[in-house]
C-alpha cells in the first residue's frame, strides 16, 4: 500500500463545499448545485439577454474579443471559493474551477492555444502562483490543448478593478499587456475567473489582435450579473 492510500485511509478525501465523503473534489450533490451559467445569453459578453441576442453594450461598443463563454455565474458559492483561491492559496480549488470551465466549454470551437490572464511580476512574488494559470492548466489537460505561458505579459502593476467604476477601470488597464509571441492568425482563448464588465479581458484581446491574433474568445469560470438578474 502506498503513502497516498493510507493517507486516504485515515484521512478520507472530502467535498470542498460540505465536506462529505467524497472521490472527487465536489460531492455530486454540491456541483449539482453550484449557479450553473445556463441561461439565454449574449454570445459576445455573456451576459443575460431574452432570446440570446447581441446586448446593447455590445452592439454599441463591440469589444475585441469575439465571443464569451462563462461556466457558472458569479454567486454563492463561487464568491467564496475564488477569494479563497486568489488570497488565501487554497489551490485545491483551482483545478475545481478548471474542470467546470472545462466542461462549459465542451463544445466550442477549439483555438489554436489558451493564455491565462497574466498577472504582474510583483503580484506574483506577492501571492506565490497566477491563479488564471492553475485553472488554465485543468482546462488545458482535459481538453488537450497548448497552454501558452510565454507569449503575453502584464507590464504594469494596476490596481485591482474590485470597486472601481467601468471608466476608471478602462483607464486602469490601458495599456498594460504585451504581447511578443509568434500568434499571427491564431485562434486564442484567454482564460480567467471572473469576467465583471470584461475591461480586463477586451484590453487583453486587442492587445492580441494588435499582435496578429485572427479571433479571440473569453472562457472564464464565472460571470458576475449586473442587479437584478
Amino acid at each position: 500500500m502506498n503513502i497516498s492510500s493510507i493517507f486516504n485511509r485515515i484521512f478520507p478525501p472530502a467535498c470542498l463545499l460540505c465536506s462529505a465523503r467524497s472521490t472527487r473534489p465536489l460531492c455530486p450533490g454540491c456541483l449539482a448545485d453550484l449557479p450553473w451559467h445556463r441561461q439565454p445569453q449574449c454570445p459576445q459578453c455573456a451576459l443575460p439577454t431574452p432570446d440570446g441576442q447581441l446586448c446593447g453594450a455590445c452592439l454599441k461598443h463591440p469589444p475585441a474579443f469575439d465571443r464569451t463563454h462563462a461556466a457558472l455565474t458569479y454567486a454563492f458559492p463561487l464568491d467564496r471559493m475564488i477569494p479563497r483561491l486568489k488570497y488565501h492559496g487554497q489551490l485545491a480549488i483551482a483545478p475545481v474551477l478548471g474542470e467546470c470551465l472545462a466542461e462549459a466549454v465542451g463544445h466550442a470551437p477549439r483555438p489554436d492555444r489558451l493564455i491565462a490572464m497574466p498577472l504582474h511580476a510583483q503580484r506574483i512574488r506577492e501571492r506565490g502562483f497566477n491563479h488564471a494559470t492553475e485553472i488554465a492548466r485543468t482546462v488545458s489537460r482535459q481538453l488537450g490543448l497548448p497552454l501558452d505561458l510565454a507569449s503575453c505579459r502584464r507590464t504594469r502593476d494596476t490596481p485591482p478593478q474590485m470597486g472601481l467604476k467601468h471608466d476608471a477601470r478602462r483607464r486602469n488597464v490601458r495599456g498594460a499587456f504585451a504581447c511578443s509571441g509568434e500568434i499571427q492568425g491564431q485562434r486564442i482563448a484567454l482564460i480567467d475567473d471572473v469576467m465583471t464588465t470584461g475591461t480586463s479581458l477586451d484590453e487583453l484581446a486587442a492587445t492580441l489582435k494588435c499582435a496578429g491574433a485572427c479571433e479571440v474568445s473569453c472562457w472564464v469560470v464565472a460571470r458576475t450579473l449586473p442587479p437584478g438578474h
